[in-house]
């Protein structure tokens, strides 16, 4: 009789405790295990469709539904920089005295050791480098000693984002160095920028080190005589 009651004593403490363990599971690990359960179904959201936690370490790049196309309103005055005034009128229309872009030229001989390539980082509108710096330098000397030349500088970018992002970019390029002449003390009437975006590549190519060459401002002259 002690037997049995020592038995059903020793069953009865381990229910409990076996109760006790998988109520504490409950509470404990198996909710982390349903919280990443919710994370795993919901990856889609995060790594896109299927849920494969390995592309944590790849990248893409952003898809372009990622950016908000710009209007022409935006181009001309949101990323513009600084308080600078554009020109009153542009090459070629009426009240202008200069004829049309196509009638500027790259620079040639003596200006074209002058009017140098400016180069830019990735996603960026700011000159970096001494060398740039030098280069704008010169251009505003320049500049200031030949009243009757006028400049395009255009934007660059390279291939790499939608359309409507890179012209934005360019525009920015382009209005950078524009401001810069004009600090320096060059007619702001006498500068006028364009953007071509990602139109324009310099190297055709598509490694970084093409995109580097890619993301620039040029220049072209026009000297009235």
């Amino acid at each position: 009789m002690k037997k049995s009651y020592l038995f059903v004593t020793l069953m009865c403490s381990l229910t409990c405790l076996l109760v006790t363990g998988c109520k504490k599971k409950n509470n404990g690990v198996w909710d982390d295990n349903q919280s990443m359960g919710n994370y795993k179904r919901g990856s889609s959201n995060y790594w896109g469709e299927g849920g494969d936690l390995a592309q944590e370490n790849r990248f893409s790049g952003p898809a372009n539904e990622d950016f908000i196309p710009l209007k022409d309103e935006d181009l001309q005055s949101a990323f513009a920089d600084g308080a600078i005034p554009q020109p009153k009128h542009s090459p070629g229309e009426p009240g202008s005295n200069l004829p049309g872009l196509d009638q500027f030229h790259a620079p040639m001989g003596e200006q074209a050791a002058i009017f140098r390539n400016v180069y830019f980082n990735t996603d960026d509108h700011i000159l970096r480098g001494a060398e740039y710096m030098s280069t704008v330098d010169r251009i505003a000397s320049y500049l200031k000693s030949h009243p009757n030349v006028y400049i395009f500088v255009s934007g660059n970018c390279d291939e790499r984002g939608p359309e409507a992002y890179n012209l934005a970019l360019g525009t920015r390029r382009a209005n950078y160095i524009r401001t810069m002449l004009v600090q320096k003390g060059v007619d702001l009437n006498r500068i006028h920028t364009i953007s071509y975006g990602k139109e324009r590549p310099e190297d055709m190519g598509h490694s970084p080190e093409s995109w580097s060459k890619n993301r620039r401002a040029e220049f072209k002259i026009y000297e009235r005589q």
